[in-house]
C-alpha cells in the first residue's frame, strides 16, 4: 500500500507549471528589458544622425550661426529624452588632410621625431605653429564653423538614461551614450580670408 502511494506521488506533476513559470520568468522577464533598451539605444542612434546631418547642412550653407545651429541640435535632441545632456563639437580646417592632424613641428630638439614641451636652458622647448591660436601644441582645428570653403568636423554626443534600470541589475551605467560625427566642406559662400599660424616654442 505504501508502494503504491509512492509511485502515486512521483506521477504527480501538479504544480510544476508553476515551478517552471518562476524559473524562465526572470530570464524572460530580463530578456524584454534588454530588447527595450536595445531599441531605445537604435532609435536614438537614429534621431542623432538625422539631426546632425540637417544640422550640418545648415552650417555648411552659411546662412545660419554657430549659436542658431547648436539650438537646432539642442532642440531636436532634448524632444526626445528631455534628461538628455548633449555635447557638440565643431572645428574647422582650410583642407581635409587637415583633420585629425596635430600641429607642425617648426623647430625639432632632440629626441628629434618627438614634441619636448621643454623644462629649462639646457633642455629647451621645440617651436610648432599655432594654427588654431589656443596656445598649446594639439589638433590644427579651430572651434567654430570656421569661414567659406572650409573643412567642418561636426560631432554630435548624447548621454540619456536607461529606459529600463539595467544597470542596477547587469552593473552597468544608468546612462547610454551616442555619438555620430560627419565632415563636410562649407559652400564658398565668400572669400576665404587666408592666415599665417603663429609659431611658438613654448604653451601657454
Amino acid at each position: 500500500m505504501r508502494l503504491a502511494a509512492s509511485f502515486g506521488i512521483r506521477r504527480d506533476d501538479r504544480g510544476v507549471t508553476v515551478i517552471e513559470f518562476a524559473l524562465l520568468a526572470p530570464v524572460m522577464c530580463l530578456l524584454l528589458l534588454g530588447l527595450l533598451d536595445l531599441g531605445q539605444r537604435m532609435y536614438m542612434t537614429a534621431v542623432v544622425q538625422g539631426t546632425l546631418f540637417r544640422a550640418a547642412r545648415k552650417a555648411s550653407v552659411g546662412d545660419q550661426t554657430t549659436a542658431q545651429v547648436d539650438a537646432f541640435v539642442t532642440s531636436q535632441l532634448t524632444a526626445f529624452s528631455r534628461n538628455a545632456t548633449i555635447t557638440i563639437t565643431k572645428k574647422s580646417y582650410s583642407e581635409f588632410t587637415g583633420v585629425a592632424t596635430i600641429e607642425k613641428i617648426t623647430s625639432d630638439t632632440a629626441p628629434v621625431g618627438t614634441y619636448n614641451a621643454g623644462t629649462d636652458a639646457a633642455h629647451p622647448a621645440d617651436c610648432f605653429e599655432d594654427t588654431n591660436g589656443d596656445g598649446k601644441r594639439d589638433e590644427i582645428g579651430k572651434s567654430g564653423l570656421g569661414q567659406s570653403d572650409e573643412i567642418v568636423y561636426y560631432e554630435v554626443k548624447v548621454d540619456f538614461p536607461r529606459v529600463v534600470p539595467l544597470g542596477g541589475f547587469l552593473g552597468w551605467s544608468n546612462t547610454e551614450t551616442v555619438k555620430a560625427n560627419t565632415v563636410l566642406r562649407n559652400q564658398p559662400y565668400g572669400a576665404q580670408i587666408p592666415s599665417t599660424p603663429t609659431v611658438r616654442c613654448y604653451e601657454s
